[in-house]
């Protein structure tokens, strides 16, 4: 656990101790709580693994819970564009080595946001370590759907200032991202927005945006095409979906295209919640990913 400094309002919240591993050349921060087959919790943006707590507190009674922070993210390194490309390619390769590094096998993935992408492209590549998958609105697919509100972050100007300048994109997160305000409390937000607290630490917030493949030229594009074909290779692996019906971003579409290549993936829909569905519904949640894990099916 890291000692808590001044005004970290936010940190009881996240009573974990911190584990490093250099990538690359780059420290990467993530989480190893509990014992057990292990729960390998994959982040998005903006988020971090503090995303996760809510989960990793109840299941790593019977699990081992590992969630990393992508490079850039969280507690991880933050360098500079020089250092650093920003890339789906990239960060699939990242999230790679940390499993080798740890030697995780027999892994359930828990992905939300961009970490479905990363996590899928990442047992894709080492599909002999991976058992179960547990997405929530997220994607691993192309798709040209993009909100106006985020295309606009993506532009070369306006963009970057509003990202990295004014920190628009995540704090529009904490008001737009969950359905019931009342669990968006001082620490909640705070812990959050922690690690985005100057221009250089949201330079990955900024990157992931632009980093979304909306057209054949995308220097991502060709990665994240070559996830999605290979999609079909997990379709008789234990899959769960859950979905915050309320997403304007990952929308109710994205969970019927995953559907469209899981049709027997257990299922479960909250209608009461928004794109972070985790700080929406995680008291609902934990029992259903338990059962998951220990080979049970609940009724959606």
């Amino acid at each position: 656990m890291i000692k808590k400094k001044k005004n970290e309002i936010w940190r009881p919240q996240y009573p974990f101790r911190s584990n490093f591993h250099k990538i690359n050349g780059l420290r990467m921060h993530y989480l190893d709580e509990g014992k057990g087959d292990p729960v390998l919790f994959v982040h998005g943006n903006p988020t971090w693994s503090f995303y996760w707590r809510n989960l990793i507190l109840p299941l790593r009674k019977n699990h081992r819970c590992v969630a990393i922070d992508h490079i850039g993210c969280g507690l991880s390194e933050k360098p500079s564009e020089k250092k650093y490309p920003f890339t789906l390619e990239r960060r699939i390769g990242d999230l790679c080595q940390m499993i080798e590094r740890l030697n995780l096998k027999k892994i359930t993935l828990v992905a939300h946001d961009w970490g479905g992408a990363i996590g899928m492209g990442a047992a894709e590549r080492l599909p002999e370590r991976f058992d179960k998958f547990v997405l929530m609105n997220t994607a691993a697919f192309l798709s040209s759907s993009c909100p106006f509100r985020i295309r606009v972050c993506r532009t070369p100007f306006l963009g970057r200032w509003a990202v990295q300048g004014w920190n628009a994109f995540a704090v529009a997160a904490t008001l737009m991202a969950i359905d019931n305000r009342k669990k968006m409390t001082r620490e909640v937000s705070a812990g959050l927005l922690s690690p985005y607290n100057n221009w250089a630490n949201r330079l990955a917030v900024y990157r992931f945006v632009k980093d979304i493949p909306l057209s054949p030229k995308h220097p991502s594009y060709p990665t994240l095409l070559e996830i999605e074909k290979k999609l079909p290779m997990f379709r008789e692996k234990p899959i769960l979906l859950i979905w915050g019906m309320h997403d304007w971003c990952f929308s109710p579409e994205f969970l019927k295209r995953f559907l469209q290549f899981f049709p027997d993936a257990e299922t479960h829909r909250f209608d009461d919640a928004g794109h972070y569905v985790v700080e929406d519904a995680s008291e609902r949640m934990t029992p259903i990913i338990e059962a998951f894990l220990s080979g049970k099916k609940q009724e959606a």
